[in-house]
């Protein structure tokens, strides 16, 4: 069965009409589509993590994520946000503090306790693979993301099913529904990991912006109820981790920029960050 044939046979198994382009990425296909009237997103996965995501977001149940109408093997069939508010570019215009809290309560929402018996989810460790491996080619500040993340995960707290890719273009408005996050990684490990990925957008303009770090470690860390110095660690990680990816893309350059926020927060933690 090639794509085409794929992707109809979701469209005449859910009674899907097209809505617009389709969007295609690296690890999945999107279809905007309706159903019964209503707006929807036929996601079909490519990648492994997008279908570990799926199974996530099922396990979610519309509970701060967007809600699973259907889904069958590589496929997933999402309500589609609607609403005009970005979060992006709230951070761009003055508002990157109330973007930051909006993003916070989204996370923890994910992350409160829930029954059901877990997906199969990826193990954090799995996730700085790519850093480890920089840390010996390109030395620098790599080796020192890479002990932090070490240090982290070897000693995890408060270890929750993850999103693992929480940013600005990943949490939606969805009207009356509100703020619900899209494009689960599926991992478990720490809370924290969660947070991270926050200080590196919307863009890296912002994420570099003269005070920006700072104040906005202050802002997640209350709202979201982590130690001040742990999250400090886990960007430290995470932006190493995210510089080393971007490497291995070949877009190269967005790379000084990643480096710079591990190096903006090293050195708030004062150099001595991984004692």
């Amino acid at each position: 069965m090639n794509e085409d044939d794929d992707s109809k046979a979701y469209f005449d198994l859910w009674r899907l009409i097209p809505d617009g382009a389709p969007i295609v990425t690296h690890s999945s296909r999107l279809f905007p589509v309706r159903r019964d009237g209503a707006p929807a997103m036929l996601k079909i996965a490519v990648s492994p993590e997008e279908k570990g995501g799926a199974e996530l977001m099922v396990w979610w149940n519309g509970d701060g994520a967007a809600r699973v109408l259907e889904h069958k093997d590589d496929a997933i069939l999402l309500e589609r946000a609607t609403g005009s508010r970005s979060l992006a570019e709230m951070a761009r215009n003055g508002r990157d503090d109330e973007a930051s809290g909006i993003i916070c309560k989204a996370v923890a929402q994910l992350h409160a306790a829930r029954g059901g018996a877990l997906p199969q989810l990826v193990p954090l460790t799995h996730r700085f693979r790519s850093l480890e491996a920089m840390a010996h080619c390109e030395g620098g500040t790599f080796v020192l993301s890479a002990a932090m993340a070490r240090k982290l995960l070897s000693e995890p707290r408060d270890v929750v099913p993850l999103h693992g890719d929480i940013h600005h273009g990943n949490i939606l408005d969805f009207a009356e529904r509100g703020w619900l996050v899209i494009d689960p990684k599926g991992l478990l490990g720490e809370r924290g990991f969660d947070y991270a990925n926050l200080f590196c957008n919307p863009d890296h303009a912002v994420a570099t912006s003269p005070g920006r770090l700072v104040r906005q470690v202050d802002i997640v860390a209350e709202a979201a109820q982590l130690s001040r110095w742990r999250l400090l660690q886990w960007i430290v990680a995470w932006a190493g981790l995210s510089a080393a990816w971007l490497i291995e893309d070949g877009v190269d350059e967005h790379v000084a920029a990643a480096i710079q926020v591990a190096e903006i927060a090293a050195a708030e933690l004062g150099g001595v960050g991984v004692a």
